[in-house]
C-alpha cells in the first residue's frame, strides 16, 4: 500500500475514534456540587414529610419521633463537607454509635446522600410510602439533571442508604415497637383522674410513651414538675379557682383569644358531628408547627444547607425529648380535664373552644415542647429573631407575627387556656419543664466543633 494513503487512512481512523470517544465522554456540570448544596431540596423534603404525617394522622408524640430520626439522618452525611466545623451526633445521643464512613479518596455529593437518608428514614416510619416514593423520584430526577458524574451519583445514593440503615437500626432499639403491644389506658373510677372526653371519647394516646428511650435526657423523669393543684371542689379551694378561670376565660373570650387558640390548636384529628353525620379534619401536629417555624427561620436567615440541617435536627431532638418528659408527667399525675369537671359539676352545656385532646391534662404538651423548641432555635438563630409565622395558612388561618421564638412559645402555651383545655398550672409548669429540656439539649449536644 502507498505510504501516503496508509497514513491518510490511519489519520482518518484516529479522528473517527477521537470523535467517538468525545461523544461518549460523560457530560459533567462543573457546578453540580454548588447546585446540590442549595437547601431548597431539604426544605421541600421536610414539607413532604409533614404532609404525609398530617395525612396519616400520627399523634404528636409519634410525629416527633418521625421528625427526629429523619432529620438526624439528613444531618449526618452533610458534616463530611464541613469536617472542621461540624461533628457527628454519634456518641452525643443515647445509643447512637459511629456511622458508616465514606470511602477515602472518593468524591461524594453529600447533599444528595442527605436527601436520600432523610426520605428513606421517613418512609420507613409512615404509612403512605407511595407519597414519599413519588416525591423522591421527582427529586432525584432534579439531582440527575445537575449532571454530576454517574459514579458520584451512585456512590452518594449508596451512602445515604447506609446512613439511613444505621439510623433505623438505632430507632429499632428505642422501645417504640415494644410499646405498640402494651395495654391500653385503663379508665379509673376516681373522678379526679383523666377520663376520655367528647365528642368521640377516644382512648388515651400513648400511655407508655415515657418508656421510649430519650435522645438526651438521662431519663423521662429527669425534669419532674411540681404536682398539680390537688383536686378540690370546695369553692374556696385553689383548684376550684383554677377551674373557674378556665370556665370564665372561655365564656368571656375575646376575638384575640379565639384567634390565638385556633392558631395554635395543632390537633391532628378534629372530629365534627352534624346530626347523624360525622367527619374529621386533619391539621399539623404541635411538633410539626415548630418544625415549620424552623423552616421559616432558616429561610429568613438565608441559612446554608448545613445550618438548616442543624436547625431541623436540633429542634426535632428537643421536641422528641420534650414529649417524653411531658408524657411521663401526664400519665403520672393523670389529672382530669377541665371539660369533664365543668360538665359534671358546673355547667353541662359548657364547651371548650378547642376539642380536648385524648390524654391527661398535666402538664401542657404545647407549653413543654414549644418552650424546648424555642430554647433550641434561639441557640441557633439568636434572641429577638422576629418572624412571621405562616405555618397555619394552608389550614385556613392567617399568619401571626412574633418578636422572638420565646414570644411565640409563650403564646403557644397560653393558647391552651384560651382554648379551654388546660388549667393555668399545666401551662406555667409546662413552660418551666420545657425550658429545662431545651437547656439540656443545647448544653449536651454540640453539632459545631
Amino acid at each position: 500500500m502507498n505510504c501516503c494513503k496508509f497514513f491518510e487512512k490511519s489519520t482518518l481512523v484516529a479522528i473517527v475514534l477521537l470523535l467517538c470517544f468525545s461523544s461518549c465522554k460523560e457530560d459533567v456540570n462543573p457546578n453540580y456540587q454548588k447546585e446540590a448544596s442549595e437547601p431548597d431540596h431539604l426544605h421541600t423534603s421536610l414539607k413532604q414529610l409533614t404532609d404525609v404525617i398530617v395525612h396519616d394522622i400520627f399523634s404528636p408524640p409519634v410525629a416527633s419521633r418521625i421528625y427526629a430520626y429523619s432529620c438526624i439522618a439528613a444531618y449526618e452525611p452533610l458534616i463530611h463537607d464541613h469536617p472542621n466545623k461540624y461533628q457527628s451526633f454519634a456518641g452525643q445521643l443515647k445509643g447512637l454509635e459511629v456511622f458508616p464512613q465514606p470511602e477515602d479518596g472518593k468524591t461524594y455529593c453529600y447533599p444528595l446522600a442527605s436527601t436520600k437518608a432523610f426520605l428513606l428514614t421517613g418512609k420507613a416510619m409512615i404509612f403512605s410510602e407511595l407519597s414519599i416514593e413519588e416525591f423522591e423520584t421527582e427529586l432525584l430526577a432534579k439531582y440527575q439533571a445537575m449532571k454530576m458524574p454517574k459514579d458520584v451519583y451512585e456512590r452518594s445514593i449508596k451512602y445515604g442508604e447506609e446512613v439511613s440503615k444505621h439510623i433505623l437500626a438505632w430507632a429499632d432499639s428505642d422501645m417504640y415497637k415494644e410499646t405498640r403491644t402494651f395495654p391500653k389506658y385503663s379508665i379509673p373510677e376516681d373522678v379526679t383522674k383523666w377520663t376520655p372526653t367528647p365528642p368521640d371519647y377516644m382512648d388515651g394516646i400513648e400511655p407508655h410513651w415515657m418508656k421510649i428511650r430519650p435522645m438526651v435526657l438521662d431519663s423521662a423523669k429527669q425534669f419532674v414538675p411540681p404536682p398539680p393543684t390537688p383536686f378540690n371542689m370546695d369553692k374556696k379551694s385553689k383548684f376550684y379557682e383554677e377551674l373557674m378561670e378556665v370556665y370564665n376565660v372561655v365564656k368571656n373570650a375575646t376575638k384575640e383569644h379565639l384567634d390565638i387558640a385556633q392558631f395554635w390548636d395543632c390537633n391532628p384529628y378534629v372530629s365534627h358531628h352534624k346530626g347523624h353525620a360525622m367527619f374529621a379534619t386533619k391539621k399539623i401536629t404541635p411538633g410539626g408547627h415548630w418544625m415549620g417555624i424552623a423552616y421559616i427561620a432558616s429561610k429568613k436567615s438565608e441559612a446554608d444547607i448545613m445550618k438548616t440541617a442543624e436547625a431541623y435536627a436540633m429542634t426535632s431532638i428537643a421536641l422528641f425529648d420534650g414529649f417524653i418528659s411531658c408524657w411521663d408527667e401526664k400519665y403520672r399525675s393523670n389529672l382530669v380535664r377541665p371539660e369533664t369537671v365543668i360538665n359534671r359539676k358546673i355547667d353541662e352545656d359548657w364547651l371548650p373552644h378547642l376539642q380536648t385532646p385524648p390524654f391527661p391534662e398535666y402538664t401542657s404538651g404545647h407549653s413543654v415542647i414549644s418552650t424546648a423548641a424555642a430554647v433550641t432555635l434561639t441557640n441557633i438563630y439568636g434572641e429577638n429573631f422576629a418572624f412571621v409565622d405562616s405555618t397555619e395558612v394552608e389550614y385556613g388561618l392567617p399568619p401571626r407575627s412574633f418578636t422572638s421564638f420565646f414570644n411565640a412559645s409563650q403564646e403557644a402555651a397560653v393558647s391552651r387556656l384560651y382554648g379551654g383545655i388546660h388549667y393555668r398550672p399545666a401551662i406555667d409548669y409546662g413552660v418551666d419543664q420545657g425550658r429545662e429540656v431545651g437547656k439540656l439539649v443545647v448544653s449536651r449536644v454540640k453539632p459545631g466543633r
